[in-house]
């Protein structure tokens, strides 16, 4: 039975969760230029699962909102209006001076894209995933060498260009397939099941494929959107997936589980306004202190990364909705009650959170 937008659902916030404090730390890197290499190996491994995972949840949240729909054409007005709001947010973010990639442009460019895709059957959509993962890297290469001069002699065909192949982190030939796929297993269930066990076994698989090219081969070249580098992504990308439905569907969640879920679905449900928010405090320390620093910055790092967390993990208890949640749901004709979230807590099983769209 499909999951409709009524159901509770606990592995979608959570997975958001972890990109979302993946994104934070990975930006509050250059504020810790003295790491240990073991450490820098693990932050660098933090930085690349989150845009992928972000993905991955916004392709399960649109199919929810499918599952519980009845009107294709306002549906899809709706959704292109996010993925507006989504662009105008990352162009005026851009304006901050912060040294953070902004991804939400990408991101906007992924919901008007990609949120038509999910009318197609199951099959067919499998057929349309295999085949955008096939032309992307080589599409992305040939836009970088051969036509990259051509793309950019406009400012708007620029920013096109760059969103859908030219980002040097970011690109929607790269997360569409993570978006389509995101739908796929929101509807097979989001649980144990032959393809999540699959997932977990093929994750190890992708995963080094890049540092034995790299590391075993000496091989280079492997930028942001290769075929390795896509591979990589896809093993971190399916590892936490697998873990955190492996954990969702224990028969009876240890609390230590409970513990590290609950700030988690906070802070999954508050993602956009607690983005927002961190790159407003990364902007004010990059316009202070001019420069990445040489010497480790700790207050900073607590700033970027913890007093967001705890800002956000506080409007959450005590308030719910996030403001710029409750802007988007207005402006798209999805309104949320400012209190929403204080009020599902109160009466949520354990088992789940409200789908959010």
């Amino acid at each position: 039975m499909p999951v409709t937008r009524s159901e509770r659902l606990i592995v979608p916030d959570v997975l958001r969760g972890v990109a979302i404090v993946a994104m934070l730390i990975a930006h509050a890197n250059p504020l810790l230029p003295q790491l240990p290499l073991a450490v820098r190996f693990v932050i660098g491994n933090v930085n690349d699962v989150a845009s992928p995972l972000f993905a991955l949840v916004m392709g399960m949240s649109a199919q929810l909102i499918w599952n519980g729909s009845r009107r294709v054409g306002a549906t899809l007005l709706q959704q292109a209006i996010r993925g507006i709001v989504l662009i105008a947010l990352g162009l005026w973010m851009l304006t901050w001076g912060s040294w953070v990639v902004i991804v939400l442009p990408q991101l906007g460019l992924l919901l008007i894209v990609g949120v038509p895709m999910l009318l197609l059957r199951s099959r067919a959509l499998v057929v349309v995933l295999a085949v955008i993962v096939a032309v992307g890297a080589p599409l992305n290469e040939f836009a970088r060498e051969q036509v990259a001069q051509i793309l950019t002699q406009n400012v708007l065909v620029q920013w096109l260009a760059d969103w859908t192949v030219l980002g040097h982190s970011y690109r929607l030939t790269n997360l569409l397939p993570f978006f389509l796929l995101g739908a796929l297993l929101l509807r097979g269930g989001l649980r144990r099941d032959r393809t999540m066990w699959i997932m977990l076994a093929v994750a190890p698989l992708a995963y080094v494929v890049l540092p034995v090219l790299e590391k075993g081969l000496h091989l280079t070249g492997f930028v942001s959107g290769t075929y390795p580098d896509t591979l990589h992504d896809v093993g971190l990308v399916f590892v936490t997936y697998a873990i955190v439905v492996i954990l969702a569907t224990l028969p009876a969640r240890q609390p230590v589980v409970e513990a590290i879920f609950a700030p988690l679905r906070v802070w999954g449900g508050l993602a956009l306004s607690l983005y927002l928010l961190h790159v407003w405090i990364v902007s004010l320390w990059a316009r202070g202190i001019g420069g990445y620093p040489a010497q480790n910055v700790p207050i900073g790092w607590v700033t970027i990364v913890v007093l967001p967390l705890v800002v956000a993990w506080l409007w959450g208890r005590f308030v719910g909705t996030g403001p710029v949640e409750w802007i988007m749901g207005a402006v798209s004709g999805r309104p949320k009650p400012l209190l929403a979230g204080r009020r599902a807590q109160a009466t949520a099983p354990t088992t789940g959170l409200p789908a959010r769209g």
